[in-house]
């Protein structure tokens, strides 16, 4: 069992015996009364999307799931493929319901895989990913005012907003829940 205040993005639950994966939570302090968690899910099997209120203080229960760290090897049309770098187990998981996951997903990069009963329902992306840029218009300074950015394109295919002076093949850091620049990164 878990509180609902305990519950983060990422967390499993079930609701009706049915495994669920939150992907949105936001807390809500009334005025008056407990505080209260909006939790948005997607059923992990079919795909449905269910939005519940949960008070923090009531406990729902919790899926038990495992957490196993896998190596990406690479992307087909239809699956992502992992292997787990002690037992060279392999696992392939199908894109469905994870296709913003592919411009996250660096070959060779390790990542943490979520498993429910046996079965993969998860990749876990860092908060914050490194990539290259790889294409990039050129702007001269002072074209715009201040604040100002441009659209560029990353080494996986991920389109970001960038301060005017990014130049291609500089790295910059990015946050994966927002989809939204960081930082020049200097090597």
């Amino acid at each position: 069992m878990i509180r609902g205040g305990d519950i983060v993005k990422g967390s499993c639950l079930l609701q009706n015996g049915q495994p669920y994966l939150v992907v949105e939570r936001e807390f809500h302090t009334p005025g008056k009364g407990t505080a209260i968690a909006r939790v948005k899910m997607k059923g992990i099997k079919d795909g449905n999307v269910l939005t519940l209120t949960i008070p923090t203080q009531q406990e729902v229960e919790d899926a038990q799931v495992d957490y196993q760290t896998c190596q990406f090897q690479y992307a087909d049309q239809e699956s992502y493929h992992f292997m787990d770098t002690d037992s060279y187990e392999q696992y392939e998981i199908t894109m469905k319901g994870m296709e913003d996951k592919k411009f996250y997903l660096k070959e060779g990069e390790s990542y943490e895989l979520t498993f429910w009963e046996g079965t993969v329902i998860d990749i876990q992306i860092p908060y914050k990913v490194v990539f290259t840029v790889a294409e990039s218009e050129n702007y001269v300074r002072g074209d715009t005012v201040s604040g100002a950015t441009k659209p560029i394109i990353t080494d996986t295919g991920l389109t970001v907003r960038v301060p005017l002076f990014i130049k291609q093949g500089e790295k910059i850091r990015v946050n994966t829940e927002t989809n939204e620049y960081v930082e020049r990164v200097n090597d």
